[in-house]
């Protein structure tokens, strides 16, 4: 909604619609009625002016949830006994009492005035009742022929809160997966016709054959209108603004993208008391659309409001939009995953059993299977066969995170020494002792849970079994009953079978004439004295035993002998870059305790020697060089940390030219931008895995660098790439030092193979993620962090059966930063399913989430952006129509029916084809969008989530006495209110949003003046001010950027602002500058494609 809107909307839902009228609807609460369906609560078309009040009381029990029992509801209990038809659903299997968004949902808060949201999709009735046989949408569980699950629900009517006209109606979403069992389904208004001229829904079930023009059965009755020209899906615009209400955060909706806009279909005409932000959601956005023939009345206000329906007017009334409510709320599906998962300990015994989402903070109990924090799947239901794994598209994947950090009150890995003999292993397949191996013949043998092979176990490890068959020590050892664990290696597993050195850092800086003026030189040689007392250890009370090198460098490398028994540091100068050395094996790689003077000396004179160059010009190439011999002169592992500002094209290995040509993007020739200029980077990747080199690169670029072939050292050899962008020591200083701290001192791991065994008939077959592979089993990385992940993707080669479940086995074997070798095991067994539907019970979107986008982005390199968008869209639709064809309830092909544990996805899927990467703005640098590409590669779930569904907290609902933050709202714009003030967070950036009308009290708490006009838009950190508002919105700004890998920096954006642009590039269920979709007309445009695929 618009900002500027008038809270006056109270009572939006709950005036009859134009043209239907007296059809109870079910609100954001409705009740019952004792039809059984949904109580009243008009949809909300147009300014609230020209409502009439409605009759029936509006009720908070937002949908109550009738999923069968056979069904396993995901995240809710259902309240009802399974309904007949004529039951409202729960919307997507939530539980009633928070209904999506219901009056006042537990987390919408709606401003005083404000109605609450209206109820998603698939728990809204529309207007009308539909006729029984149809319902709306349904969000009850899918059916299912009885024999998989207990007997098909009966698709049930989820109200709407508003209703949209016919064809414009969203599709329904049902969200009943099976899985999730009550399969969310919007549907438009029921309408009093026969059922074939049902609104289209939401609906759980399977759609019936469409019926109206646009694919959208025909609403109320109305004759059905002609497709819109470019309507993907049901038109949904012609609802008044969604609720927008001033404020009224409504539960979050899945973050929808929008399909293009129909031409000539407007918004609803402005509020009134709207003044400065178009009605943007509602409608296609800005455009005014025509009325439409069917229905009844015109849009604003006419008194057709409260009429009786025209029979089959040709009156054209409003065009509707879909509601933005009536859509499943990414805000609600996370707010219901807190109050269901987030207060019980998650325990990882019960095999295939789905994790709370990486939004709920939760505890981990390992008995058996490693948490989801170091290992996530897109499916913890896996299909028994290929066949079925094809016809459903649904990507077989995990996110591995094998060293992530665990909160203070879990366990880290327990460590296992089994001496000299090393651990025990399958004599076949070579996995690891872990609690999925049989021990028989009284414990002397063990048969192994991946290949059935059966070994002899070793003397010194015998042990009895007892009554069930278990080793009477099973829990007394960490690889019988844990998930997760570590061996101590023997030599055998050490490169050359000798015992590793400890591992050194290097670090490289540039002194080129931009790194010396824009600061750069003096605040790293400033901060490396101080961090040097923290490099990594495994003992805090020890001292690190990592050794410290130094080098500089423009044109030519500069080493420095900081050997303790110097008095002062000696440079020695290298200008033959073609043939790079390192000129001092004595005296260059120092313990810093030992050198602590001389390092400090140097430290201080390499800014003054460097003051006064001229010298433009850099090298690149040579100095990783520099830093891999000096790492095989010390024969051991390590990290470089390259500090580089420019292109470079001084003469030397590696020497690149500027190719940014915008004129490429959207060519077929765009993926070379994507593609490293030339291949000397990739051999020297190569050569730094083989020694166990990992490249940490921090660029202040001024102009292009081609981060594209500069970043592929780094994401070869598990590195990272840090971008600093026209870099300002005062503004960028505070981000840089807090990254190089954290990058520093963070847990990492040299030297690094990982391998991931699975049990008969699947196998992993693809890997994504920053390392380098030899063969096609290795993942080779000379670092490994606790921030890196490794994506595995799985393919079946055999039959899996449903009893046995399928294993996997992720090992790395790693040199710890004190120089011990290790092999860190991670164990996860899922279930098989015989039936489509156990598969969409149990899936995860947001992880699939994350594969989709690692996918879409590698396959840049190949393909041009827009086949790679269409590939998306087009699996996305297959995953969807395969759930609407095999596992929902029968129903009106004008209703969209979602699986409950995938109604998101259509919402986050528009998120990552709008990023830039996949969908650049104009003013997205091709730097920009390598980094991105390059950065996501790497990411782990919560990372992924949070880059491509931005958090957005509304600052002035937070209450300074409890710790619980207010709920977040959904991202788009209407849903920001002119007195408010928000905190955005995307993981690599926040913003604070301050609206023109904000309270002054509050301007005064957080930002010391009481005047909007007198805050400083510069500012990158609030003032420290002696109030409770003000350390309370300062800790959320810290917590959040605890949470990430890197430090977000503080942007101060206010209303009208020219940096709001740049924020609203972040409200991601809008339609941005680019062209990217509003996730209303997405989904529509999903929806089309769905019934493509089903006709």
């Amino acid at each position: 909604m618009n900002v500027n809107q008038q809270p006056h909307m109270a009572s939006p839902y709950g005036q009859p619609q134009p043209g239907y009228q007296g059809y109870p609807q079910s609100g954001y609460g409705g009740q019952h009625v004792p039809g059984g369906y949904p109580a009243p609560y008009a949809p909300y078309n147009g300014p609230a002016s020209a409502y009439q009040p409605v009759s029936q009381p509006s009720v908070s029990a937002a949908y109550t949830p009738s999923a069968p029992s056979s069904f396993a509801p995901t995240s809710t209990v259902p309240t009802q006994p399974p309904s007949t038809e004529g039951t409202p659903q729960p919307y997507y299997g939530a539980p009633p009492q928070q209904p999506f968004p219901t009056a006042a949902p537990p987390f919408s808060a709606p401003g005083p005035t404000q109605p609450p949201g209206p109820p998603l999709a698939s728990q809204q009735t529309f207007p009308q009742a539909p006729p029984p046989s149809q319902p709306p949408f349904s969000s009850a569980p899918p059916q299912v022929p009885p024999a998989s699950y207990g007997g098909p629900p009966p698709p049930v009517q989820a109200s709407h809160p508003r209703a949209a006209p016919p064809t414009s109606q969203p599709a329904a979403f049902p969200g009943g997966p099976p899985p999730t069992s009550t399969p969310t389904q919007y549907t438009g208004p029921p309408m009093q016709q026969p059922p074939v001229s049902q609104p289209s829904s939401f609906h759980s079930g399977p759609p019936p054959p469409p019926t109206s023009a646009a694919g959208f059965p025909p609403q109320g009755g109305a004759p059905p209108r002609p497709p819109h020209p470019g309507i993907q899906g049901p038109p949904l615009a012609s609802q008044g603004p969604p609720m927008s209400q001033a404020n009224h955060v409504a539960p979050p909706q899945p973050g929808m993208l929008a399909g293009p806009p129909v031409p000539g279909m407007a918004g609803p005409p402005p509020q009134p008391g709207m003044q400065g932000y178009p009605p943007q959601q509602n409608g296609a956005f800005g455009q005014v659309r025509g009325p439409q023939p069917g229905y009844a009345g015109p849009y604003p206000g006419q008194q057709s409001y409260g009429a009786a329906p025209p029979a089959q007017a040709p009156a054209p009334p409003a065009p509707k939009r879909l509601d933005p409510d009536s859509i499943p709320s990414p805000i609600q599906v996370i707010e219901d995953d807190k109050a269901n998962k987030g207060s019980e300990p998650f325990v990882t015994g019960v095999r295939g059993q789905a994790p709370p989402l990486v939004t709920t903070n939760f505890h981990v109990k390992d008995q058996g299977n490693a948490s989801p924090r170091f290992i996530r799947c897109t499916a913890y239901n896996i299909p028994c066969t290929s066949d079925m794994a094809k016809q459903s598209q649904v990507p077989l994947a995990a996110v591995i995170k094998p060293l992530a950090t665990l909160p203070p009150d879990e366990n880290s890995p327990y460590i296992v020494d089994h001496g000299e003999s090393g651990p025990i292993r399958c004599n076949r397949c070579k996995a690891y002792m872990c609690p999925y191996m049989q021990f028989i013949e009284g414990g002397r043998r063990f048969q192994c849970g991946f290949c059935s092979c059966v070994t002899e176990v070793p003397p010194h490890y015998f042990q009895h079994l007892d009554h069930t068959g278990k080793r009477v020590d099973c829990y007394d050892r960490p690889e019988l009953s844990l998930g997760s664990y570590e061996f101590l290696a023997t030599v055998d597993y050490c490169k050359n079978n000798k015992i590793p050195q400890p591992p050194a850092f290097i670090f490289l800086i540039d002194v080129s004439y931009n790194a010396v003026k824009n600061g750069m030189v003096r605040i790293v040689c400033q901060e490396l004295k101080t961090l040097l007392d923290y490099l990594p250890r495994e003992n805090p009370d020890v001292q690190s035993n990592i050794r410290v090198g130094f080098a500089t460098y423009n044109k030519v490398l500069h080493f420095y002998n900081v050997k303790a028994s110097l008095a002062q540091p000696q440079m020695m100068v290298v200008s033959d870059v073609a043939d790079m050395f390192v000129p001092l094996l004595d005296g260059f790689l120092v313990n810093v305790s030992e050198s602590r003077v001389v390092i400090e000396s140097l430290l201080d004179q390499i800014p003054d020697m460097f003051a006064d160059t001229r010298e433009t010009e850099t090298v690149f190439g040579p100095v990783i060089q520099a830093g891999l011999e000096a790492l095989k002169a010390a024969d051991c592992a390590g990290k470089l940390f390259v500090f580089h500002t420019s292109l470079p094209i001084a003469e030397a290995p590696g020497k690149l030219k500027n190719r940014e040509d915008k004129k490429l993007v959207g060519t077929d020739k765009e993926k070379s931008l994507f593609q490293p200029q030339v291949s000397f980077y990739a051999n020297l990747a190569k050569e730094c895995v083989a020694q166990g080199c990992c490249v940490d690169l921090f660029l202040f670029p001024n102009q292009y660098v081609d981060v594209a072939t500069l970043g592929v050292v780094p994401t070869s050899t598990g590195g990272s790439v840090y971008k600093y962008t026209y870099f300002q020591a005062q503004s960028d200083q505070e981000r840089f030092l807090n990254d190089l701290r954290k990058d520093i001192q963070k847990k990492v791991g040299f030297d690094a193979v990982m391998r991931v065994r699975t049990s008969t008939g699947i196998r992993a077959t693809d890997f994504f993620g920053s390392f380098y592979m030899s063969n096609t089993t290795d993942v080779e990385l000379a670092g490994l962090d606790c921030d890196k992940t490794v994506t595995v993707e799985f393919r079946h080669d055999d039959k899996l059966s449903e009893e046995t479940g399928a294993l996997m086995q992720c090992a790395v074997l790693y040199t710890s930063c004190s120089g011990q070798r290790r092999l860190r095991i991670h164990n996860m067994a899922v279930n098989c399913c015989a039936q489509l539907a156990d598969l969409y019970r149990n899936c995860e979107t947001d992880t699939i989430i994350n594969f989709f986008a690692k996918y879409a982005y590698r396959c840049v390199l190949n393909n041009p952006t827009k086949n790679v968008r269409d590939s998306l869209v087009n699996q996305c639709a297959q995953i969807l129509a395969c759930y609407r064809k095999n596992c929902a309830s029968p129903s009106s092909a004008g209703q969209l029916i979602l699986p409950e544990c995938m109604k998101l996805l259509p919402v986050y899927l528009n998120c990552v084809l709008k990023s830039d990467v996949l969908h650049p703005g104009a003013d997205v640098s091709l730097d920009d969008r390598a980094y991105l590409r390059q950065l996501v590669s790497a990411m782990d779930v919560a990372e992924s989530h949070v880059f491509f569904y931005p958090r957005l907290l509304p600052v002035h609902k937070l209450d300074v006495e409890c710790d619980t933050l207010p709920v977040a709202i959904r991202d788009s714009e209407e849903r920001l209110s002119k007195g408010g003030i928000y905190l955005l967070e995307t993981g690599l950036n926040l913003f604070l949003w301050v609206g023109a009308n904000a309270q002054q009290e509050l301007l005064q708490n957080i930002f010391g003046t009481p005047a909007f006009g007198q805050i400083d838009s510069n500012m990158t950190s609030l003032p420290i001010l002696d109030n409770p508002y003000s350390k309370r919105v300062r800790e959320i700004v810290e917590s959040f950027r605890a949470q990430r890998s890197r430090y977000m920096k503080l942007m101060v954006v206010k209303q009208e602002d020219k940096l709001e642009l740049i924020f609203k590039h972040f409200l991601v269920e809008d339609k941005n500058n680019s062209g990217g979709a509003s996730y209303v007309d997405f989904l529509c445009h999903m929806h089309k494609e769905i019934r493509q695929l089903l006709s």
